[in-house]
């Protein structure tokens, strides 16, 4: 009986004592920041002594009030090895160790580059891309199986669908790639969107493996183009193995009497700066969750800063990533997110990241970049280097459909460009007609083509980063109101059941390959036209809902004509004489024709079309 009670006794310390999870699983030599503060996961962990081998000292050892949690800081500059032993130990017996690996750094991988406003980003939706692996549609251990007849069910999508196509995403002159987040998200229902995510440091095995994920971008930069990751600071999905077992109450957001602490968000992010809000509104729009299956995140928790702080450069430096979209930038706690940026920018000086701040005044929008005169005035500084123009997006089908009048049609886009003087870097702006959160342009503007190609030629040519929408470019649409499933279809000739595919010339149908072409040539042509990545803008007031404006450096110039008239207009040169002068000729790009430049002549251009002419001396 002695016997069994001093075996049972030690089985029972042994399986308590057990290491469960270790985050970050390995880190890096030789990052600017030496220090890594390691996360380590058991059953009553903190109740036993952490001791690390090889005399690696433990700069600080931090518990919460959940024992299961213990977080150990070490200072890898003064280690000297390539691995340790995080040993747990019961008294002087160690009962549980894993091994800590320091791994070296890619040559030059501090100064790695990112996407700018020579880019084309390339948006994607993993799920209703293409499925380049029948074997990963369903996983035992992931709750939402594949089944394409459920709109908002899994499809099939995944790493290797998108890796299989680089050659089409290259043709059609993309340079960079978003894909919506595609780490777990193990939510019970609606998970392909990956916004509820489950583990941030494991890729969703329907898409893939993590080795997956780092081929694709691997492959990408060999082309000379770049992955970008859509980060979630904001809200982690409530299935999430630390939301199921919380280290501290505050490291999410709560209220008293909902389920779980739950209370929707009422979504006004304006308090985020507004003078005169109620600090009840504020605290709702910030700390309330995005939705039940999102709990919101408290970034004003150190540990939690720090967690998504060293997540976020783990996943740079593994995938070897060009640069990264955070999500409901405005609904984070904004000092907790400038020392986020702050963080990834001081180790990355020239890495990129875009904020989603969905707003449409300029003035709201400017707040949210780095170095902006407006958030001064608050003594703050977000440090995010890129913002996305939501009130061009929001005035450019407008714009397009609208008659003219005062305050109706062209003239809508040229005072939004007005407002440009708020922004400390325009070049660093995501522009864009449509994304997976928003109705399809396609589908506002009810198919015309003429009306995409008005609209592309605006965003592939004014300042900033362009921004395409997997499918905009084949005429896709989809009526928003229906769910937001029918603005994320299946790419068609994404998976092996589908009768026609866009992926290739002759699988396109007229109609789509009227759309791809006229995309494919405007951002091929755009790849290396430095004038539109980093020109100045001259822009003419609207005449007759024709808009005209030049991109210009010293060395070359650019005049684009948009004619959102239905009839065919002809105007006199003289009047854009400041910017035409010293030119003769020109070549329109979408035409391919060339023109004699008159400042004493006229111009003609057809209804409903657009212009892009490289001029000439």
């Amino acid at each position: 009986m002695k016997k069994i009670l001093l075996l049972s006794s030690f089985l029972s310390t042994f399986a308590f004592a057990q290491i469960q999870k270790v985050e970050p699983m390995f880190w890096w030599k030789g990052m600017k920041n030496p220090e890594v503060q390691i996360l380590v996961y058991g059953k009553d962990i903190s109740k036993y002594n952490i001791e690390l081998s090889d005399n690696v000292k433990i700069q600080n050892l931090q518990k919460t009030e959940n024992p299961n949690y213990v977080f150990v800081t070490i200072n890898t500059n003064e280690v000297n090895k390539s691995s340790f032993k995080i040993n747990i130990k019961n008294k002087n017996k160690i009962v549980d160790s894993y091994t800590y690996e320091l791994k070296d750094r890619q040559p030059n991988s501090a100064n790695r580059s990112s996407f700018t406003s020579k880019d084309m980003v390339y948006l994607i939706m993993p799920d209703r891309f293409a499925n380049g692996d029948e074997s990963n549609d369903s996983k035992k251990e992931l709750t939402d199986k594949a089944n394409r007849s459920i709109p908002d069910g899994r499809h099939g999508g995944d790493l290797r669908g998108i890796i299989n196509n680089l050659d089409y995403l290259q043709n059609l002159g993309a340079t960079a790639v978003w894909l919506t987040p595609v780490n777990e998200d193990n939510e019970k229902q609606h998970s392909y969107h990956g916004y509820a995510q489950t583990d941030l440091y494991k890729i969703d095995g329907r898409y893939g493996s993590n080795e997956d994920y780092r081929e694709l971008s691997q492959k990408l930069n060999q082309r000379g183009m770049m992955l970008i990751q859509d980060y979630v600071t904001n809200h982690w999905g409530i299935s999430h193995w630390m939301i199921q077992d919380l280290p501290s109450q505050d490291w999410i957001h709560k209220f008293p009497g909902g389920k779980d602490g739950f209370r929707r968000s009422n979504y006004r992010t304006t308090t985020q700066f507004d003078k005169n809000a109620a600090e009840v509104d504020k605290k709702e729009a910030l700390n309330g969750w995005f939705d039940y299956t999102m709990p919101d995140m408290n970034q004003s928790n150190p540990l939690v800063l720090n967690y998504l702080t060293q997540n976020a450069i783990w996943w740079i430096e593994y995938a070897e990533l060009g640069g990264m979209r955070v999500d409901t930038y405005p609904y984070n706690d904004k000092e907790g997110m400038a020392k986020w940026v702050k963080a990834i920018t001081t180790e990355y000086p020239n890495f990129n990241v875009v904020g989603e701040a969905w707003m449409y005044s300029a003035a709201h929008i400017s707040y949210w970049q780095k170095d902006s005169k407006i958030a001064k005035i608050d003594n703050y500084n977000s440090y995010l280097p890129s913002v996305m123009d939501f009130p061009l997006f929001s005035e450019l089908p407008k714009a397009i459909k609208e008659e003219e009048s005062w305050d109706k049609g062209m003239i809508k886009l040229y005072n939004s460009f007005t407002n440009d003087f708020l922004y400390p870097n325009v070049n660093n702006m995501f522009v864009f007609m449509e994304n997976h959160d928003t109705e399809r342009w396609n589908e506002v503007m009810n198919g015309d083509v003429n009306d995409y190609k008005l609209g592309l030629s605006l965003i592939s040519t004014v300042r900033g980063i362009p921004q395409v929408y997997y499918g905009s470019e084949i005429g896709m649409r989809g009526d928003k109101s229906k769910g937001d499933a029918a603005i994320r279809q299946d790419f068609p000739g994404g998976w092996k059941s589908d009768k026609q595919s866009a992926f290739t010339n002759e699988g396109r149908t007229a109609e789509q390959k009227t759309f791809h072409d006229f995309t494919a040539k405007l951002f091929n042509w755009r790849k290396n036209k430095e004038v539109i990545h980093s020109g100045k803008t001259k822009h003419y007031m609207p005449q007759s809902n024709v808009y005209v404006y030049f991109r210009y450096n010293d060395n070359e110039s650019v005049m684009v004509i948009l004619n959102a008239n239905p009839e065919k207009q002809t105007f006199k040169l003289d009047r854009f004489a400041e910017s035409l002068n010293g030119f003769t000729s020109g070549k329109d790009i979408i035409s391919d024709k060339f023109l004699p430049i008159n400042i004493n002549g006229e111009i003609t251009i057809d209804g409903k079309s657009s212009m892009i002419i490289e001029l000439g001396k």
